[in-house]
């Protein structure tokens, strides 16, 4: 693996060199992808679903395959970057994990991601819409979304610098998660530079409704939700005891951020930037 270099002086185009996922004291690495192969490459269709054709939330965009819009850095990152063409319209990218899995009881399960944003303006960024989330696989099986269950670890909008943690889950409206709310957490981020953004499954106590699903970001917790937080267990089991794969997209436009405005600029400085994506267990 390569060392991980970060000069203040790097092009909007440029990236970190990745060393891997990291190491945690009384955790074991499960599963990571750290993105490596060359410049303008793919994912690795072995561990990524490259997705197109989804169209949800209202947005704008058309995800695409095109290296214009996910491509390997050859620094062992990945790159999502969204691009407007001449007419308006709107492409970008969105990857989905062929791995899954279910955090086991009477333990602690990790998920982390390490990432950055392109350093276009805020002002330059209405209606971009980056994401690190999962979903329960069941929604691969007919589970109609939100009672597959979905964990947004970090999703930011119009370049704020506010990161989102939430639950989505139950029925829609309303239900346990009070759709199309969910339930969560907002942390400030102090750039758009690299940060580490984890959730924590822990499964230790003796009753479903005292254990936890906690967010950090850079180590620091931000949120946390347990089983009584939901009050239903076969709720909460979609969440934390059912299979999961990990996404990662950046949206245009749509219900949340609303649609993006002539200010908002296209390409690698509107992009989201991921190092490692990795599934730890407690030792």
């Amino acid at each position: 693996m390569l060392l991980k270099l970060l000069a203040a002086t790097l092009a909007v185009v440029s990236t970190v060199l990745a060393e891997g996922a990291p190491g945690y004291s009384g955790f074991n690495l499960i599963w990571a992808d750290t993105f490596d192969g060359g410049a303008g490459s793919s994912v690795n269709s072995n561990n990524w679903n490259i997705i197109t054709g989804l169209k949800v939330n209202n947005e704008w965009q058309t995800y695409t395959t095109s290296s214009q819009n996910l491509q390997l850095s050859g620094g062992a990152t990945v790159q999502i970057v969204p691009r407007k063409d001449s007419s308006g319209q709107w492409t970008s990218a969105r990857i989905e994990s062929t791995y899954t899995f279910t955090p086991p009881a009477g333990t602690r399960t990790m998920a982390e991601a390490r990432l950055r944003f392109g350093d276009n303006s805020i002002n330059n960024k209405q209606g971009i819409w980056p994401a690190f989330w999962l979903l329960g696989n069941s929604v691969r099986n007919g589970v109609a979304w939100p009672g597959c269950g979905e964990i947004d670890v970090m999703e930011t909008v119009n370049g704020q610098l506010t990161g989102h943690g939430t639950i989505h889950c139950d029925v829609y409206p309303g239900g346990a998660c009070n759709e199309p709310n969910g339930i969560g957490g907002a942390v400030s981020m102090p750039d758009q530079s690299w940060h580490t953004w984890r959730a924590v499954w822990d499964r230790r106590a003796s009753v479903w409704t005292s254990e936890t699903l906690t967010w950090y970001l850079d180590g620091t917790q931000f949120h946390q939700v347990s089983g009584a937080t939901v009050g239903k267990q076969d709720v909460w089991n979609s969440m934390v005891a059912s299979p999961l794969y990990f996404i990662l997209n950046v949206a245009v436009g749509g219900d949340w951020p609303g649609a993006p405005n002539d200010a908002t600029q296209d390409g690698y400085g509107s992009m989201m930037e991921v190092a490692y994506v990795a599934h730890y267990l407690a030792a």
